[in-house]
């Protein structure tokens, strides 16, 4: 599927990625697998694990904004940066929000988008 504009929510142990469409909006959730071992390392690998699905669900969009705890975008955006570096230019921009409903993040979304596009000279 290919969009022009995405949000994703993002925490430790959740994402919600809506794709913004003209007169709809589809939403993708997903969610961490836990594995609860004592081996050194299984939280780190679970972590990339949980960003690698999360990249994979953007793929399609051009222009993506990234929501959620200031932690929890440090975290994903330095999984960005390291390991799907292809990913980065997409991200249009990153904002600190709690826990939004899916009506609220959209929201949120198409108002920075029209921002956005208006300032990149974008009708």
């Amino acid at each position: 599927m290919s969009n022009l504009h995405a949000v994703l929510w993002i925490d430790h142990q959740h994402a919600q990625v809506l794709h913004l469409q003209t007169d709809s909006t589809q939403v993708q959730k997903i969610k961490a697998h836990q594995h609860h071992t004592r081996q050194h390392g299984s939280q780190v690998r679970t972590e990339h694990e949980f960003f690698g699905t999360v990249c994979d669900a953007l793929a399609g969009s051009k222009e993506v904004l990234v929501t959620g705890s200031h932690k929890a975008q440090a975290d994903f955006r330095h999984y960005v940066d390291k390991h799907r570096p292809a990913i980065a230019p997409r991200i249009a921009g990153w904002e600190t929000v709690d826990h939004p409903t899916e009506g609220q993040l959209a929201a949120l979304a198409r108002k920075f988008f029209v921002a956005h596009d208006r300032m990149a000279g974008l009708p």
